[in-house]
């Protein structure tokens, strides 16, 4: 069983481990953070043991780096020398906006990258979670890499050149559903339900959504009229999101995102 190192033990780095913990074992993850305590606390709660950036550097066949684009360079100066006399290990990056060129530039090594773009609902099983590779993965490196996070959700391979643009839909989207379901309850608060109730038919309604779209052959414009009856309730809703520029809003937020995602690693 391979060995898998996570350095960066924030939100989406501890999405990610809580589900490749239950596809490989706590026992095979080392975690690194320059909070301890974070790190601590997620490797109790899932079996995975706490080391040094170096340590594990030297023990981890898959090093993920989970930290903010700005730091890539200095964690990878501090442990590039222990990667580059190392045989058989593998950089996994989550890093947004940084390149495999501009990983492999900054390690000074010749290994294998993928690079990921995951997002915070792995830790439940339902992420979507893109990935590219630089040209000297293997298909052993590969299948190991997809098999070890294929609890974590759906993964898909798409070319480098559009992963920052589908991370601002799959990566930043999250938010923007999260946004979504407060206000359907807020709204079902002020038509007179309890909060706990309007919280509960709001998710509910966006995982049965989500999940009726993901199975239906048909376009989510004929689902959203198909429950819209003529002069009915729905569509004196749907009218109303309309005359708003709803659609053009979270258009712009994806644009705003994408466009955001370029800039993280040059400031």
């Amino acid at each position: 069983m391979s060995c898998y190192g996570f350095i960066g033990c924030g939100n989406m780095g501890s999405a990610l481990v809580t589900s490749v913990a239950k596809k490989i074992g706590g026992e095979n993850i080392l975690l690194a953070d320059t909070n301890i305590d974070k790190a601590t606390a997620l490797a109790s709660s899932c079996g995975a043991n706490v080391c040094s950036n170096k340590e594990l550097a030297q023990k981890a066949d898959f090093i993920v780096i989970g930290v903010k684009p700005q730091m890539c360079k200095d964690l990878l100066d501090e442990i590039s020398s222990i990667i580059s006399n190392r045989k058989n290990v593998t950089l996994i990056s989550m890093a947004a906006g940084v390149s495999i060129k501009n990983l492999a530039d900054m390690s000074s090594c010749n290994v294998p990258i993928i690079r990921i773009m995951p997002n915070t609902p792995a830790s439940v099983g339902e992420g979507m979670i893109l990935y590219c590779c630089s040209e000297s993965i293997s298909h052993e490196v590969l299948n190991d890499f997809t098999d070890s996070f294929s609890l974590c959700g759906q993964l898909d391979e798409i070319e480098e050149k559009l992963i920052d643009a589908a991370s601002a839909v799959s990566g930043c989207g999250p938010a923007f559903v999260f946004m979504f379901i407060q206000s359907l309850a807020d709204a079902g608060v002020k038509c007179g339900l309890s909060r706990e109730k309007a919280l509960l038919y709001a998710k509910q309604t966006v995982l049965g959504s989500a999940k009726l779209s993901l199975i239906s052959d048909e376009h989510p414009e004929k689902l959203k009229d198909n429950v819209c009856s003529p002069a009915g309730s729905t569509i004196a809703g749907v009218t109303t999101l309309e005359n708003g520029s709803f659609r053009g809003l979270i258009e712009n937020a994806v644009t705003a995102s994408f466009n955001r995602t370029k800039e993280l690693f040059t400031k």
